[in-house]
C-alpha cells in the first residue's frame, strides 16, 4: 500500500459534482445501441454516465460521449474494475485500458466492482490511491460493499471512499447501508433502481404515479432522490431515457414517501454466487 499521508476529502481535486441521475449501461451490450443511448441521453441533458469493464461496452460508451459533442468537463464519468483485475498491477493496467477505450484522460469515479475475485484491500486500494495521486482518477468508490467491507476499505485507503454503488429500489430499500452512508458521508448510488422493471407492477407506485400523472418508474427514481440516493437506471430507447429524466421534475409529498417506505418487501434482483455472504436474499 502507498505510504503517502492519508488524504482528507478536501485534499482530493474534484472537477465536478456527481449528478443525482445518471445513465446506467449494464447489459447494454448491443454496442451501436449503447453508443446511441449515451449520445441520446447526453442530448437530453444527462451529465452522468456509468459503465464497467465487465459490461464490455466501454468503447461504445466512449463513442457515444464523442458523438454527443458535450464538453468532457461537463460529464461525470464512472467505470468499475472487474473482479479478476483487482490485483495491484492489474488495477493500474486495466484502468488505463478502460480510459483508452473511453477516450478520456481522467475518470471522475473509479469503483471496485465487487469485494470478490482478486480483491485484497491493501493491494487493490493501494493501486487506486496511486491512480488518485497521479491525477488519473478523481474519486474512488466501492460497489456491492456491505458495511464491514466499507469499514475495512476506509481503514486501508488513503483517498476517501466517495461512493458505494448497490442495488436499491422500493423493493430493496437498504436501510442499513443508507444509515451507514449517512454516518460516514459516503454517497450511495443505486443500480437497478427500477428493480429490472418490477417497479412498474407495484400497486403503491402505480397509485402514486396516477396521483402525480407520472410513471411508476419516475416515482421510484423520485423516491430514491428524496432519500439522497443517486440513481443510474439503464435505458436504451429515447422514450425510456426521456421518461427517466423527467423524474427530476417529480416532487413526492410526505404521504407518498411514507407509503413507499412502508412497502414491506425485500426482492433482490442481482444475486451472483460471489455476492457477499451475509446478503439475506
Amino acid at each position: 500500500m502507498s505510504q503517502q499521508p492519508s488524504l482528507s476529502p478536501d485534499d482530493v481535486p474534484r472537477a465536478k459534482e456527481m449528478p443525482m441521475l445518471g445513465l446506467g449501461t449494464w447489459q447494454n451490450d448491443d454496442l451501436d445501441q449503447c453508443a446511441e443511448s449515451v449520445e441520446t441521453a447526453l442530448g437530453q441533458g444527462y451529465r452522468h454516465v456509468d459503465t464497467a469493464q465487465a459490461y464490455g461496452n466501454e468503447e461504445a460508451v466512449g463513442r457515444g460521449l464523442e458523438n454527443a459533442h458535450v464538453d468532457r468537463e461537463d460529464v461525470f464519468l464512472a467505470t468499475k474494475v472487474w473482479k479478476p483485475n483487482l490485483g495491484h498491477d492489474d488495477v493500474l493496467r486495466t484502468t488505463k485500458e478502460s480510459m483508452n477505450k473511453l477516450g478520456v484522460d481522467t475518470l471522475d469515479l473509479l469503483y471496485v466492482h465487487w469485494p470478490a475475485g482478486e480483491y485484497d484491500p491493501e493491494e487493490t486500494l493501494g493501486a487506486l490511491d496511486e491512480l488518485v495521486e497521479d491525477g488519473a482518477v478523481d474519486r474512488i468508490g466501492m460497489s456491492n460493499f456491505e458495511p464491514h467491507h466499507l469499514e475495512t476499505a476506509q481503514e486501508v485507503a488513503d483517498a476517501p471512499i466517495f461512493a458505494n454503488q448497490v442495488e436499491m429500489h422500493p423493493l430493496l430499500q437498504q436501510e442499513e447501508l443508507r444509515s451507514y452512508a449517512d454516518e460516514e458521508d459516503i454517497e450511495l448510488v443505486a443500480y437497478s433502481p427500477l428493480a429490472r422493471g418490477e417497479v412498474m407492477n407495484v400497486e403503491e407506485l402505480q397509485d402514486i404515479g396516477e396521483k402525480h400523472d407520472a410513471s411508476p418508474a419516475q416515482v421510484s427514481l423520485a423516491w430514491l432522490r428524496e432519500k439522497g440516493v443517486t440513481t443510474i437506471p439503464k435505458a436504451t430507447g429515447p422514450e425510456h431515457i426521456r421518461d427517466n429524466f423527467q423524474s427530476l421534475a417529480l416532487d413526492l409529498d410526505a404521504e407518498d414517501i411514507r407509503a413507499i417506505d412502508d412497502i414491506d418487501r425485500e426482492e433482490r434482483q442481482v444475486d451472483p454466487d460471489f455476492g457477499p455472504d451475509n446478503w439475506s436474499a
